[in-house]
């Protein structure tokens, strides 16, 4: 039975839930806004359980006749991983670290070899082992003492991303008696293997605001406070450079950061500042031999460049260019070796991954070759050698992780992604690079990918994504899942859009604050654009869109729900003003820089002439499927909630609403390997059941 069927049965057989209305008044510079659903945000009240359970059950009615579709997907998902499988060794101190899969386990067992990879096996954990019991369970921040014999982790067994810090013995196997509640689950060892910094979040808004330290075979409570982030607008972490030689606290805004360090043989010492903030002044660091090498903006380098400054010399005054600006190419990233400088960068659009001599005798990009491809380099935690590490991928090119000779320019493909099924050949996919105009003339670029056998006409379906925010660029990646849509006759696209910084930092800029709807506008300019070239039509066209990608789709849904025969949303912002208005939300006094300050009038009135839950009208929407996770603290699950609700009260047409709340999770979904793939079977279901329908 297809959708077409069971939309006809919905509302004979079928209770569709509706939320009990309570009025509430919100007011804010004159402006009076009537909520009706505000109650929703009331976690342990007993009516929002039951009426998010009525979602639940209705999402589970509704998609019933589904299940065995949604069993053959996931398990086709499943056939195409490696089940045992491991990452590539890196080496540090001495050690080969390798995570690997074992076979029906859903999730990594870290581990290690002395040496050689030929040593026998230690591990450190087995997530498995610990995770019985959970429904949830993520170690995060495992990390390594300096002397190889302890190990610092931590767990988060409720998904709301506050994490228990613990500690095991290597070489005995003991865990610590040592249990840190609440953190946020990055440590950082000292030099003396004993001491630990790490960072607590205000239990309300859960920024990140502390950093402690604390020392092995002490009680918690006796934890020092070394280092307060008073602005509410910042958050801060800890982290140990490269090099080993300081702990570095990181503060950072939208707009501003500042860092502070202390040597890590000194852990008892006082944090010196590198530069204090500064409005608009962004810097981050790194350190090699006597000096710190910076990426900024300063001098209004708005795609940032290099400096260095002496140890001794670190305000803004001593920097000195390295790697000038350049206002065509975004330097993203750069990692130092002893005989080399490595600078990740992005050159209309894609990325490129440059390689230079301390000694400046030879300068050269890594190539590539395809017209869109995602390329970055990772796990080069060794400073002195010749190799560095790095991954290549594309849309249609499964993912490689690649060792380069710098000196001889030789590479090795350490480790192939493979594809597990007999039918897969990467030749049967193209990918290539579109352009859409955008309203104000802008050129967008779309990354697509499809298979060779797939006709382009207006009856194909198509599945556009975009995130669009915090100047996050979505890469083309491949992606084993997606092949689920792409070998049942979808398109699949990219939709680059401001927001992002994929043409460079005017890119974000020109999407955020006062220039937000270009995000929006961009979005619907790259359907429109698809659909006039003929590779979909309206009646086939998907968009798909995540936590603020979420918002742009409740955006799209009001201005354009003609374009769209589905719609995925997955923890969606769309709550703009309320939740920007109320400070005690977890992150939001951190988010101004990013969309405006409401209590400002200006900002009010721009946030809430787009934001998605302010913007509902009487017309007609595609079918839609929204998903959040209770526990939820990026994007609570409220606003999904009152979101749906406002839908359902307010659309005149016959099209699926679906609503479906993880209880157990939180804003990323199921920990587990295999119950995430079960997650991405589910939503594609939905986008196939309801192109059969359109099919027919």
């Amino acid at each position: 039975m297809y959708f077409g069927n069971l939309r006809r049965m919905n509302y004979k057989n079928i209770k569709i839930p509706f939320a009990e209305k309570k009025i509430k008044k919100l007011e804010k510079h004159g402006d009076v806004r009537i909520d009706n659903y505000y109650w929703l945000n009331q976690r342990e009240d007993k009516e929002v359980i039951s009426y998010i359970e009525s979602e639940n059950k209705y999402y589970d009615s509704v998609m019933d006749s589904t299940k065995n579709f949604q069993e053959e997907v996931f398990e086709e998902m499943k056939a195409r991983i490696k089940e045992e499988d491991s990452s590539v060794p890196y080496k540090k101190r001495g050690y080969y670290y390798i995570n690997k899969y074992i076979k029906g386990a859903q999730y990594p067992i870290y581990t290690r070899k002395k040496e050689t990879l030929e040593a026998d096996e230690e591990v450190i954990l087995d997530v498995n082992d610990m995770a019985k019991g959970f429904e949830y369970y993520k170690v995060s921040g495992l990390t390594v003492s300096s002397n190889n014999k302890l190990a610092a982790y931590g767990i988060d067994s409720v998904s709301r991303r506050e994490y228990t810090l613990q500690f095991k013995n290597l070489e005995t196997g003991e865990i610590y008696a040592d249990k840190i509640e609440k953190t946020q689950g990055d440590p950082t060892w000292a030099n003396d293997n004993k001491t630990i910094f790490y960072t607590k979040q205000d239990p309300q808004t859960l920024r990140s605001d502390r950093v402690f330290m604390h020392v092995l075979g002490t009680d918690a409570s006796e934890d020092k406070e070394v280092f307060f982030e008073q602005d509410e607008a910042f958050s801060c972490y800890v982290y140990k450079t490269k090099s080993e030689k300081y702990i570095v606290i990181g503060s950072y805004s939208t707009l501003s950061t500042e860092y502070r360090v202390l040597e890590a043989d000194n852990p008892s010492g006082e944090f010196k500042v590198i530069q204090e903030r500064m409005d608009d002044l962004e810097y981050s660091i790194a350190h090699y031999d006597s000096h710190f090498y910076i990426l900024t903006n300063k001098d209004n380098s708005i795609n940032f460049k290099i400096v260095k400054t002496p140890e001794n010399a670190t305000t803004v005054e001593n920097w000195v260019d390295v790697i000038p600006h350049d206002e065509n190419i975004l330097i993203e990233d750069f990692s130092i070796f002893k005989d080399y400088l490595v600078i990740e960068d992005r050159f209309e659009g894609l990325n490129r991954v440059r390689i230079k001599r301390w000694d400046e005798t030879e300068d050269y990009f890594l190539p590539f070759g395809e017209e869109t491809y995602a390329a970055g380099v990772y796990g080069n935690s060794e400073f002195n050698t010749d190799i560095i590490r790095y991954t290549y991928n594309s849309l249609s090119t499964p993912n490689s992780v690649i060792d380069f000779n710098m000196k001889t320019r030789e590479k090795k493909i350490k480790k192939e992604q493979e594809v597990l099924d007999k039918n897969f050949d990467k030749d049967n996919y193209k990918s290539e690079r579109l352009w859409a105009t955008g309203d104000d003339g802008e050129k967008i670029a779309i990354s697509v990918v499809y298979r060779k056998d797939t006709p382009l006409n207006s009856e194909t379906p198509l599945l556009l994504y975009a995130y669009g925010s915090y100047g996050h660029t979505i890469d083309p990646s491949f992606s084993t899942t997606r092949l689920s849509l792409l070998d049942r006759g979808f398109v699949f696209a990219i939709a680059h859009i401001r927001g992002g910084e994929y043409l460079g930092r005017k890119w974000y800029e020109n999407g955020k604050l006062l220039t937000k709807k270009n995000t929006f506008t961009d979005f619907t300019s790259c359907a429109k654009f698809l659909i006039e070239k003929n590779y979909t039509s309206a009646r086939h066209l998907y968009a798909q869109g995540g936590s603020a990608g979420g918002m742009l789709m409740g955006v799209i849904l009001n201005t354009n729900p003609e374009l769209f025969n589905g719609v995925l949303a997955e923890v969606p912002f769309v709550d703009v003003v309320t939740t920007m208005l109320d400070d005690t939300i977890p992150l939001t006094t951190g988010e101004y820089d990013e969309w405006g300050n409401p209590n400002e009038k200006k900002y009010y009135d721009y946030m809430k002439s787009y934001s998605p839950y302010d913007n509902v009208v009487n017309q007609k929407y595609p079918n839609i499927l929204v998903t959040t996770g209770f526990h939820d603290s990026q994007v609570q699950y409220f606003e999904p909630a009152k979101w749906v609700a406002k839908l359902r009260d307010f659309k005149t047409d016959n099209n699926l609403l679906l609503f479906h709340t993880n209880m157990d999770t939180g804003h990323s979904g199921s920990s587990g390997r295999f119950d995430s793939l079960k997650e991405v079977a589910r939503d594609f279901v939905f986008l196939l059941e309801l192109e059969k329908s359109s099919s027919n």
